[in-house]
Protein backbone atom coordinates (compact mmCIF):
# COMPACT_ATOMS: atom_id res chain seq x y z
CA UNK A 1 0.00 0.00 0.00
CA UNK A 2 1.33 3.43 -0.93
CA UNK A 3 0.09 6.90 -0.10
CA UNK A 4 0.47 9.01 -3.23
CA UNK A 5 0.71 12.77 -3.42
CA UNK A 6 -2.30 14.95 -4.13
CA UNK A 7 -1.86 17.89 -6.45
CA UNK A 8 -3.44 21.30 -6.83
CA UNK A 9 -5.05 20.43 -10.16
CA UNK A 10 -8.64 20.99 -9.04
CA UNK A 11 -9.15 24.75 -8.77
CA UNK A 12 -12.10 26.51 -7.23
CA UNK A 13 -15.17 26.50 -9.46
CA UNK A 14 -15.95 30.14 -8.60
CA UNK A 15 -15.84 32.45 -11.64
CA UNK A 16 -12.81 34.73 -11.50
CA UNK A 17 -13.53 38.32 -10.53
CA UNK A 18 -17.09 37.68 -9.37
CA UNK A 19 -18.08 39.39 -6.13
CA UNK A 20 -19.06 37.49 -3.02
CA UNK A 21 -22.73 38.49 -3.28
CA UNK A 22 -23.54 36.66 -6.53
CA UNK A 23 -21.50 33.67 -5.36
CA UNK A 24 -23.46 33.41 -2.12
CA UNK A 25 -26.73 33.83 -4.00
CA UNK A 26 -25.74 30.99 -6.33
CA UNK A 27 -24.96 28.70 -3.40
CA UNK A 28 -28.24 29.64 -1.69
CA UNK A 29 -30.23 28.89 -4.83
CA UNK A 30 -28.33 25.66 -5.34
CA UNK A 31 -29.36 24.59 -1.84
CA UNK A 32 -32.94 25.77 -2.47
CA UNK A 33 -32.95 27.99 0.60
CA UNK A 34 -34.83 31.29 0.73
CA UNK A 35 -33.22 34.49 1.96
CA UNK A 36 -35.49 34.41 5.01
CA UNK A 37 -34.62 30.82 5.87
CA UNK A 38 -30.89 31.51 5.51
CA UNK A 39 -31.22 34.62 7.65
CA UNK A 40 -32.93 32.66 10.42
CA UNK A 41 -30.22 29.99 10.32
CA UNK A 42 -27.41 32.57 10.40
CA UNK A 43 -29.00 34.82 13.05
CA UNK A 44 -29.32 37.68 10.55
CA UNK A 45 -32.16 39.31 8.60
CA UNK A 46 -33.52 38.70 5.11
CA UNK A 47 -32.82 42.39 4.36
CA UNK A 48 -29.15 41.98 5.26
CA UNK A 49 -28.85 38.81 3.19
CA UNK A 50 -30.42 40.64 0.24
CA UNK A 51 -28.00 43.55 0.63
CA UNK A 52 -25.04 41.14 0.69
CA UNK A 53 -26.21 39.33 -2.43
CA UNK A 54 -26.76 42.56 -4.39
CA UNK A 55 -23.46 44.08 -3.27
CA UNK A 56 -25.04 46.88 -1.21
CA UNK A 57 -23.43 45.50 1.94
CA UNK A 58 -20.00 43.94 2.44
CA UNK A 59 -20.21 40.96 4.80
CA UNK A 60 -17.69 40.50 7.57
CA UNK A 61 -15.29 37.57 7.41
CA UNK A 62 -17.28 35.90 10.19
CA UNK A 63 -20.53 36.34 8.25
CA UNK A 64 -19.05 34.85 5.08
CA UNK A 65 -17.95 31.77 7.01
CA UNK A 66 -21.26 31.53 8.88
CA UNK A 67 -23.29 31.67 5.67
CA UNK A 68 -20.95 29.16 4.02
CA UNK A 69 -21.43 26.79 6.96
CA UNK A 70 -25.23 26.98 6.80
CA UNK A 71 -25.16 26.54 3.00
CA UNK A 72 -22.84 23.52 3.32
CA UNK A 73 -20.31 25.09 0.98
CA UNK A 74 -17.30 22.80 0.43
CA UNK A 75 -14.10 23.89 2.16
CA UNK A 76 -12.34 24.64 -1.14
CA UNK A 77 -15.15 27.00 -2.14
CA UNK A 78 -15.16 28.74 1.25
CA UNK A 79 -11.71 30.04 0.43
CA UNK A 80 -13.07 31.34 -2.88
CA UNK A 81 -15.89 33.15 -1.06
CA UNK A 82 -13.43 34.76 1.35
CA UNK A 83 -11.22 35.94 -1.51
CA UNK A 84 -14.22 37.37 -3.35
CA UNK A 85 -15.15 39.29 -0.20
CA UNK A 86 -11.63 40.71 0.12
CA UNK A 87 -10.33 38.44 2.87
CA UNK A 88 -7.46 35.98 3.03
CA UNK A 89 -8.24 32.27 2.61
CA UNK A 90 -8.91 30.56 5.93
CA UNK A 91 -8.23 26.94 4.95
CA UNK A 92 -4.84 25.54 3.98
CA UNK A 93 -4.38 23.28 0.93
CA UNK A 94 -1.58 20.94 1.92
CA UNK A 95 -0.28 18.23 -0.48
CA UNK A 96 -0.86 14.81 0.99
CA UNK A 97 2.86 13.99 0.91
CA UNK A 98 3.75 17.12 2.90
CA UNK A 99 5.45 16.42 6.27
CA UNK A 100 2.67 18.42 7.95
CA UNK A 101 0.30 15.54 7.17
CA UNK A 102 2.58 12.76 8.44
CA UNK A 103 0.15 11.90 11.24
CA UNK A 104 -2.78 11.78 8.82
CA UNK A 105 -0.96 9.49 6.39
CA UNK A 106 0.15 7.18 9.19
CA UNK A 107 -3.40 7.01 10.51
CA UNK A 108 -4.82 6.21 7.08
CA UNK A 109 -2.24 3.48 6.58
CA UNK A 110 -3.05 1.87 9.93
CA UNK A 111 -6.76 2.11 9.22
CA UNK A 112 -6.82 0.42 5.84
CA UNK A 113 -4.11 -2.12 6.69
CA UNK A 114 -6.02 -3.04 9.84
CA UNK A 115 -9.08 -3.72 7.69
CA UNK A 116 -7.33 -6.51 5.76
CA UNK A 117 -8.13 -9.04 4.43
CA UNK A 118 -11.15 -7.01 3.37
CA UNK A 119 -10.71 -4.28 0.70
CA UNK A 120 -10.28 -0.64 1.74
CA UNK A 121 -9.06 2.41 -0.15
CA UNK A 122 -8.80 6.19 0.12
CA UNK A 123 -9.87 8.47 -2.74
CA UNK A 124 -9.82 12.21 -3.34
CA UNK A 125 -12.56 14.46 -4.72
CA UNK A 126 -11.97 13.20 -8.28
CA UNK A 127 -12.04 9.54 -7.17
CA UNK A 128 -8.30 9.18 -7.73
CA UNK A 129 -6.95 6.46 -5.43
CA UNK A 130 -4.40 7.81 -2.95
CA UNK A 131 -4.09 4.62 -0.88
CA UNK A 132 -5.29 1.03 -1.04
CA UNK A 133 -4.69 -2.22 0.84
CA UNK A 134 -4.03 -5.80 -0.28
CA UNK A 135 -7.74 -6.56 -0.47
CA UNK A 136 -8.13 -3.97 -3.22
CA UNK A 137 -5.02 -5.23 -5.02
CA UNK A 138 -6.55 -8.71 -5.05
CA UNK A 139 -9.69 -7.43 -6.78
CA UNK A 140 -7.58 -5.73 -9.47
CA UNK A 141 -6.14 -9.02 -10.78
CA UNK A 142 -6.59 -9.03 -14.55
CA UNK A 143 -7.34 -5.31 -14.94
CA UNK A 144 -5.84 -3.76 -18.09
CA UNK A 145 -2.40 -2.26 -17.57
CA UNK A 146 -3.43 1.11 -19.00
CA UNK A 147 -5.92 1.50 -16.13
CA UNK A 148 -3.24 0.69 -13.55
CA UNK A 149 -0.97 3.57 -14.56
CA UNK A 150 -1.02 6.30 -11.89
CA UNK A 151 -3.10 8.06 -10.94
CA UNK A 152 -5.49 5.14 -10.52
CA UNK A 153 -9.10 6.25 -10.67
CA UNK A 154 -11.70 4.22 -8.78
CA UNK A 155 -14.52 4.99 -11.23
CA UNK A 156 -12.47 4.09 -14.29
CA UNK A 157 -11.17 0.92 -12.65
CA UNK A 158 -14.72 -0.17 -11.82
CA UNK A 159 -16.69 0.77 -14.94
CA UNK A 160 -14.20 0.48 -17.81
CA UNK A 161 -14.70 -2.58 -20.06
CA UNK A 162 -11.06 -3.50 -19.38
CA UNK A 163 -11.46 -2.95 -15.67
CA UNK A 164 -13.68 -4.68 -13.13
CA UNK A 165 -16.91 -4.25 -15.10
CA UNK A 166 -16.86 -7.62 -16.93
CA UNK A 167 -16.50 -9.43 -13.58
CA UNK A 168 -19.27 -7.58 -11.75
CA UNK A 169 -22.27 -9.92 -11.66
CA UNK A 170 -24.80 -7.16 -10.94
CA UNK A 171 -23.19 -4.53 -13.16
CA UNK A 172 -26.37 -2.64 -14.19
CA UNK A 173 -27.37 -2.05 -10.56
CA UNK A 174 -23.83 -1.24 -9.37
CA UNK A 175 -23.14 1.04 -12.33
CA UNK A 176 -26.39 2.90 -11.66
CA UNK A 177 -25.41 3.29 -8.01
CA UNK A 178 -21.97 4.75 -8.88
CA UNK A 179 -23.32 7.16 -11.49
CA UNK A 180 -26.01 8.36 -9.07
CA UNK A 181 -23.31 8.89 -6.45
CA UNK A 182 -21.33 11.06 -8.87
CA UNK A 183 -24.46 13.01 -9.78
CA UNK A 184 -25.01 13.82 -6.11
CA UNK A 185 -21.41 15.00 -5.84
CA UNK A 186 -21.83 17.20 -8.90
CA UNK A 187 -24.91 18.79 -7.37
CA UNK A 188 -22.80 19.71 -4.35
CA UNK A 189 -19.52 20.73 -5.96
CA UNK A 190 -20.12 21.59 -9.64
CA UNK A 191 -16.52 20.52 -10.37
CA UNK A 192 -15.48 20.63 -14.08
CA UNK A 193 -12.98 17.84 -13.39
CA UNK A 194 -15.66 15.65 -11.84
CA UNK A 195 -18.11 16.51 -14.63
CA UNK A 196 -15.56 15.38 -17.25
CA UNK A 197 -14.99 12.12 -15.37
CA UNK A 198 -18.73 11.50 -15.10
CA UNK A 199 -19.27 12.03 -18.82
CA UNK A 200 -16.34 9.72 -19.58
CA UNK A 201 -17.40 6.78 -17.43
CA UNK A 202 -21.11 7.19 -18.24
CA UNK A 203 -20.19 6.79 -21.90
CA UNK A 204 -18.33 3.51 -21.48
CA UNK A 205 -19.98 0.59 -23.30
CA UNK A 206 -21.55 -1.81 -20.83
CA UNK A 207 -19.92 -5.22 -21.29
CA UNK A 208 -22.05 -8.32 -21.51
CA UNK A 209 -21.11 -10.24 -18.38
CA UNK A 210 -22.90 -13.35 -19.71
CA UNK A 211 -24.40 -16.16 -17.66
CA UNK A 212 -22.70 -17.36 -14.51
CA UNK A 213 -23.28 -20.76 -13.00
CA UNK A 214 -22.92 -19.90 -9.34
CA UNK A 215 -26.31 -18.86 -7.88
CA UNK A 216 -26.68 -15.85 -5.63
CA UNK A 217 -26.49 -16.99 -1.99
CA UNK A 218 -29.68 -16.94 0.03
CA UNK A 219 -28.48 -14.15 2.34
CA UNK A 220 -30.69 -11.12 3.11
CA UNK A 221 -28.93 -7.91 2.00
CA UNK A 222 -29.08 -4.78 4.15
CA UNK A 223 -27.61 -2.67 1.32
CA UNK A 224 -27.01 -3.06 -2.42
CA UNK A 225 -24.15 -5.56 -2.72
CA UNK A 226 -21.25 -5.49 -5.13
CA UNK A 227 -21.11 -9.03 -6.49
CA UNK A 228 -17.79 -9.58 -8.24
CA UNK A 229 -16.15 -12.70 -9.63
CA UNK A 230 -12.62 -13.62 -8.55
CA UNK A 231 -10.95 -16.81 -9.78
CA UNK A 232 -14.22 -18.60 -10.38
CA UNK A 233 -15.94 -17.49 -7.18
CA UNK A 234 -18.44 -14.69 -6.67
CA UNK A 235 -17.59 -12.42 -3.75
CA UNK A 236 -20.23 -10.15 -2.24
CA UNK A 237 -19.55 -6.79 -0.56
CA UNK A 238 -21.41 -3.74 0.65
CA UNK A 239 -19.69 -0.37 0.55
CA UNK A 240 -19.25 2.11 3.39
CA UNK A 241 -17.74 5.59 2.91
CA UNK A 242 -16.30 7.79 5.67
CA UNK A 243 -15.07 11.39 5.58
CA UNK A 244 -13.41 13.66 8.13
CA UNK A 245 -15.51 15.79 10.46
CA UNK A 246 -14.80 19.55 10.64
CA UNK A 247 -11.77 19.51 8.30
CA UNK A 248 -9.50 22.56 8.38
CA UNK A 249 -7.55 21.72 5.21
CA UNK A 250 -8.85 21.46 1.64
CA UNK A 251 -6.95 18.25 0.97
CA UNK A 252 -8.31 16.55 4.09
CA UNK A 253 -11.86 17.75 3.41
CA UNK A 254 -11.85 15.99 0.03
CA UNK A 255 -10.58 12.58 1.18
CA UNK A 256 -12.99 9.66 1.50
CA UNK A 257 -12.25 6.24 2.99
CA UNK A 258 -14.20 3.42 1.35
CA UNK A 259 -14.37 0.01 2.95
CA UNK A 260 -15.95 -3.08 1.40
CA UNK A 261 -17.71 -5.13 4.05
CA UNK A 262 -18.25 -8.82 3.21
CA UNK A 263 -21.95 -9.40 2.70
CA UNK A 264 -21.99 -13.16 3.29
CA UNK A 265 -20.03 -15.78 5.27
CA UNK A 266 -18.56 -17.36 2.12
CA UNK A 267 -16.81 -14.09 1.18
CA UNK A 268 -15.38 -13.77 4.69
CA UNK A 269 -14.01 -17.32 4.60
CA UNK A 270 -12.54 -16.94 1.11
CA UNK A 271 -10.71 -13.67 1.85
CA UNK A 272 -9.29 -14.97 5.13
CA UNK A 273 -7.95 -18.04 3.34
CA UNK A 274 -6.56 -16.02 0.41
CA UNK A 275 -4.85 -13.16 2.27
CA UNK A 276 -4.07 -14.57 5.71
Amino acid sequence: MTIVATGDSAPSTAPAGQGVGPLLRAWRQRRRVSQLELALRADSSARHISFIETGRSRPSEEMVLRLAEHLQVPVRERNALLLAAGYAPRYRHTPLDDPALDALRAGLERLIQGYEPFPALVVDAAYDVVAANRGVAMLLDGVGQSLLAPPLNAMRLTLHPQGLAPRIRNLPEWRGHLLAQMERQLALHRSPQLRALYEEVAGYPVPDTGPFDEPEPDVPHFALPLRIEHEGRVLSFVSSIATFNTPMDVTVSELAIETLLPADPATVKYLHALLS
